[in-house]
């Protein structure tokens, strides 16, 4: 087995610097909420390969129903010859979907696959071609997502011109004094200013920031903006690719808000670690793309579609929804304890089993402090403890621990983060 260094002098070699590594550990096997490195040294994982792993490493009704599958059929591509089980999903993603219209579904592969579909599904239904998205919001790395995606650095730095008519606007986030009704003045000065919302096609927003900073986008906003869109006929698309699969206490996290989004895009915890993503949508808006207008050679694959079915399975039957709400009490808890004893959380903050906290300087909002971030990022790896950094300033640290996880490695997880804590805290009160 190649040591760390040697692997790490390998990939740099063979892999491009522009795929980054939050952490320099390379893993070997996994379990639930516990990973092992090559060096055989154990983890917590409360990173989630960037909240993939709702449902732990290696579910077993997910490991079973793959392995099934794999004697059966591994690629027949639906466009071809279809088969069960991208059907099944389908039904399954559309009973779970809130509202009274007729839904439909249609399955990629990626994350940004799904909302780059969105977008073309929404531009040719109405007929227009303006998208508006949110400063802060991350929607992927293609060219059309990263033209919705609100951050220009690592994402849009030295990539040239993105996809004309897209507008972004402020996110609400009360920590730095960006209020609801902040956000929803900025939509009417955009459409005073910049662009007719009669040529408005979708706008787009994640409920719960993912890599934008765990900001919530709170239920009377998105209210607010469903009558908005209903307003101008505008497609309201929910990037629920991070924020969905019972994360935040509901499967979608919109759910809270007690709306009804025109299209969804799901992915990352859908099946359990597979490559899975779907757009989720009215009938007639998802029915305007012609035959043959739609699709991808690996989307919807059957080894993917038989671990979403598990994966499903799992969360319905565990009530892993109930236990993100648990989940995230006990998080929220201790950070807020956490939070009196060291000044540089700014502010603690998520929804259900989402949650975050901003490390800031002088406990001032306005001096985010991404250094510290890293820091404790790294000091929890050191402990054992994996964690993401994240955040429209990269000061903020994400926890994204499985659904699955038990009460003791909750606990044990919360433990090594006080003390990575506790080690950032005290230098930085020694360095003053």
């Amino acid at each position: 087995m190649s040591s760390p260094s040697d692997l790490q002098r390998r990939r740099e070699a063979a892999v491009p610097r522009g795929v980054a590594s939050a952490h320099q550990l390379y893993a070997q096997r996994a379990l639930g909420a516990e990973l092992w490195d090559t060096q055989g040294r154990r983890y917590l994982d409360f990173a989630g390969g960037i909240s993939v792993l709702n449902t732990g490493h290696l579910h077993p009704r997910a490991v079973a129903a793959v392995e099934q599958q794999l004697r059966l059929l591994w690629h027949a591509c639906f466009q071809v010859t279809p088969y069960e089980s991208y059907v099944a999903v389908a039904e399954r993603l559309n009973a779970l979907t809130p509202g009274p219209a007729p839904k439909k579904t249609i399955l990629f592969s990626t994350g940004a696959e799904a909302v780059e579909n969105a977008l073309k599904i929404a531009r040719h239904y109405t007929g227009r071609s303006a998208a508006i998205a949110f400063a802060g919001g991350f929607h992927g790395r293609t060219l059309a997502t990263l033209s919705l995606t609100g951050k220009v650095q690592p994402y849009k730095g030295g990539f040239g011109p993105t996809l004309p008519d897209v507008f972004h606007v402020p996110f609400p986030m009360r920590y730095h004094g960006i209020t609801p009704r902040d956000s929803l003045a900025a939509l009417e000065q955009l459409f005073k200013h910049s662009v007719d919302p009669a040529r408005v096609a979708a706008l787009i927003i994640e409920p719960v920031l993912g890599e934008g900073g765990f900001y919530v986008a709170g239920s009377d906003f998105l209210r607010a903006l469903r009558a908005l869109c209903d307003q101008h006929g505008i497609v309201l698309i929910l990037d629920e690719i991070q924020s969905g699969c019972a994360r935040t206490g509901r499967f979608f996290a919109h759910e809270h808000a007690g709306i009804e989004a025109d299209l969804i895009t799901v992915a990352k915890s859908i099946a359990g670690g597979l490559p899975l993503s779907a757009v989720i949508g009215k009938t007639p808006i998802m029915d305007a793309p012609p035959p043959g207008g739609l699709g991808g050679t690996f989307a919807g694959s059957p080894l993917a579609c038989a671990a979403a079915l598990a994966v499903l399975d799992a969360i319905e039957e565990e009530q892993l929804a109930a236990r993100a709400q648990h989940i995230g009490a006990q998080i929220e808890a201790r950070l807020l304890r956490l939070q009196a004893d060291c000044h540089a959380i700014g502010e603690v903050r998520g929804l259900g089993a989402m949650l975050a906290f901003e490390l800031v300087k002088d406990g001032k909002a306005e001096r985010p402090d991404a250094e510290a971030t890293r820091a404790v990022v790294q000091a929890a790896a050191q402990r054992g403890l994996l964690l993401l950094a994240c955040g429209y300033y990269g000061n903020v640290v994400r926890l994204l621990p499985p659904l699955t996880l038990t009460d003791a490695q909750l606990a044990e997880g919360m433990d090594l983060l006080a003390t990575a804590l506790a080690e950032v805290c005290d230098s930085a009160s020694a360095v003053k």
